[in-house]
């Protein structure tokens, strides 16, 4: 986020964020808080916990389908409905953890998500599946915006960008939770002990946060808005009316689509069908995306906390990148060469870190009781976005006779993965006007942001300051 360059001289020091609202943070920048660290490694052990329940069933596909005598097609609707759950609840878990905080809702997301699995391990028919996976999607969705709101009540300003980078790089580990441990557990035990061994887990998250989570450090007020619950509609429609979180709405829906439909479906099948590449190869393209995605989310965060006014380069480097690299891809008359294949995974990998960015816009543009709300807004764009881009790719492929996922063709492809660009040029656009805006209100303000070059100047003054006073 940048402001208007004027004429007017600059203050000496801008502010590191923006004065549009006062920061959500009870910590004062620079403040260490006793048993923050402990706090964090809570938070973070309950998201990664969150992530092994919502892909516990994805990696037991084929049991599932067996156990319940279903075919593709209904336990695909699974995943959906779970979902679509999470979606639905984003808005009124934030608004929720506005007003109780969010330790009460790290737990009742975990308690939901212990009821869901134990329903799961037990359960012998499809409708209770299905009611377990919905008690899944929602505790899924109290659990990663509770966890973004503890760190930013816990943490100074200036180390939230990162430390929200970290949560979710540590929150993939629970993939590997579900892909490893408990795919043993299914192939040794059984079903029943799987699923009980998860819920187990995650029984135990529930009384981790009980004992140790807290809203707020030891002494600081507690931001949890008193107003009655008729202002709710008022509180998230201020929230919106705010450029700032357009902003981020607009950031979180541009950035991670790409990339998650990329990962979650159309990745295997693009680099194997259309790109002909042999499983081995297109398996370690996946894992290029494991690894850019995760090495770097904490540099973005890095660069967002220490250049908080400037995110929107960021992110419009990410969404540019992405669309040229997958222009270049889709308008050669083959198949891409390797190392364009591997520029392409990587681009799209930013995204899922780079989308975090739209939480920070979040963060800085709205006031601590209504903070929540506009952060479960900015978290249903990506979702918004992802389906959108899942679902049309698979529609034209539909809509061309394309076959099974085996048999699509190059041309195929290059006609289906061309659904991106209007979700890209959308976001661009949301994106770009929602800035210009920003950038008004903080000229209003009196913020002016000087050249780069002259803040990189400063900062490198700043340092060799500190360094001559043995700092």
């Amino acid at each position: 986020m940048n402001a208007s360059r004027r004429p007017a001289t600059p203050p000496a020091t801008p502010p590191a964020t923006p004065p549009a609202a006062p920061s959500a943070a009870p910590v004062a920048t620079g403040t260490r808080v006793r048993g923050a660290g402990l706090i964090f490694a809570v938070g973070a052990l309950a998201y990664v916990v969150t992530v092994l329940n919502r892909t516990s069933l994805s990696a037991a596909g084929i049991d599932a389908s067996q156990r319940y005598d279903i075919g593709a097609g209904v336990l695909s609707t699974f995943a959906v409905l779970q979902l679509l759950v999470y979606a639905a609840l984003q808005i009124p878990v934030g608004v929720l953890i506005d007003r109780w905080g969010p330790r009460r809702l790290v737990v009742l997301g975990a308690v939901t998500m212990t009821a869901g699995q134990l329903l799961l391990a037990f359960s012998t028919d499809v409708g209770h599946a299905v009611a377990a996976r919905v008690l899944v999607g929602a505790g899924d969705a109290m659990t990663f915006v509770s966890v973004l709101r503890v760190v930013t009540n816990w943490f100074p300003p200036r180390r939230v960008p990162v430390l929200i980078q970290l949560v979710g790089l540590f929150g993939q580990f629970g993939q590997v939770l579900s892909l490893v441990p408990l795919v043993t557990l299914l192939h040794g035990p059984g079903w029943s002990t799987a699923y009980v061994s998860a819920a187990s887990l995650t029984a135990l998250a529930a009384v981790l946060a009980v004992l140790v989570l807290r809203d707020v450090p030891p002494g600081r007020d507690n931001p949890r808005s008193v107003r009655p619950w008729r202002h709710v509609g008022a509180d998230l429609k201020a929230s919106l009316r705010h450029p700032g979180t357009r902003l981020g709405l607009w950031s979180h829906f541009a950035t991670p689509f790409a990339g998650n439909a990329f990962a979650l479906l159309w990745g295997y099948p693009f680099l194997v069908s259309g790109q002909g590449l042999g499983p081995t190869a297109a398996s370690a393209l996946l894992t290029v995306y494991v690894v850019a995605a995760a090495g770097t989310g904490p540099l973005l965060g890095a660069l967002t906390a220490r250049h908080p006014l400037r995110r929107s380069y960021l992110v419009l480097s990410i969404v540019g990148s992405q669309a040229v690299v997958w222009g270049l891809v889709l308008a050669l008359p083959g198949p891409a060469p390797l190392p364009l294949l591997v520029l392409l995974v990587a681009v799209c990998a930013v995204g899922v870190p780079g989308s975090m960015i739209g939480f920070d816009y979040a963060r800085t543009s709205n006031p601590a009781h209504r903070l929540s709300g506009a952060t479960g807004m900015t978290n249903v764009m990506g979702f918004t976005a992802s389906v959108l881009a899942v679902l049309g790719i698979g529609v034209v492929l539909d809509l061309q006779g394309a076959g099974t996922p085996a048999t699509y063709s190059l041309e195929a492809f290059r006609v289906a993965f061309a659904v991106q660009f209007p979700l890209w040029a959308a976001g661009l656009v949301g994106i770009l006007v929602s800035r210009r805006q920003t950038r008004a209100l903080l000229a209003r303000d009196g913020v002016v942001v000087p050249p780069l070059r002259v803040a990189l100047h400063r900062e490198r003054e700043a340092r060799r300051a500190r360094h001559a006073s043995g700092r």
